[in-house]
């Protein structure tokens, strides 16, 4: 007896295609957005320590350590440790065995204070091509402390306010990406009390 060979149809065959371009469209966007994220998480860990170290340094002295000229460590090739400006006495004075060694994520961290030390900057450029074109490379997130949180919730990042009593360390976050949108994505991580980074244009 001769068998029939069975086989699918032009109709089950465009449904599984239809299926398979369903779940692309969905898929393919939340995975690029959790490597967005899994490298902005990289980033943050990287400036946990330095931020700790910095707020620890505040409570014992009273100020943070003076750079009143921008101390700037440039990140190697692959995140190995690159080049530091003088002043690494500032990251030593902090308790850190030496300058932060940057992921390649990151292409530059500069550092300064005002005169008297009672309030510092500490700004991130994110590398061009590592993180995501247009929308967060390139883009510089700017850290800068408040100490106390009074009525009304945390205040505006200024000098002034690095006198507010309290030992709360808070940290408020600027975002500026020149000529470009910054990604909602990066403005959501880097927030500031469940509020967006502010963005500022360059």
């Amino acid at each position: 007896m001769k068998q029939i060979q069975k086989g699918f149809t032009l109709i089950e065959l465009m449904i599984v295609v239809a299926i398979i371009g369903i779940l692309a469209a969905v898929a393919i966007p939340a995975y690029q957005d959790y490597v967005v994220k899994a490298k902005l998480s990289k980033v943050q860990s990287t400036m946990d320590s330095v931020k700790l170290a910095l707020a620890m340094y505040y409570q014992e002295n009273g100020s943070f350590p003076l750079a009143t000229a921008t101390v700037n460590v440039t990140g190697g090739v692959g995140g190995t440790a690159g080049t530091v400006d003088a002043g690494p006495d500032v990251w030593t004075s902090i308790g850190l065995s030496t300058f932060p060694t940057l992921p390649s994520e990151v292409s530059n961290l500069a550092y300064n204070t005002n005169v008297i030390g009672d309030s510092f900057a500490l700004t991130l450029t994110l590398a061009p091509g590592k993180i995501k074109a247009g929308t967060i490379d390139g883009a510089l997130v700017t850290i800068t402390p408040s100490v106390g949180v009074p009525a009304g919730g945390p205040p505006a990042a200024t000098a002034a306010n690095t006198a507010v009593v309290g030992t709360a360390m808070v940290w408020h976050y600027a975002c500026s990406l020149a000529g470009g949108t910054i990604d909602p994505i990066l403005t959501k991580y880097f927030n500031n009390a469940g509020v967006a980074c502010t963005t500022n244009s360059q």
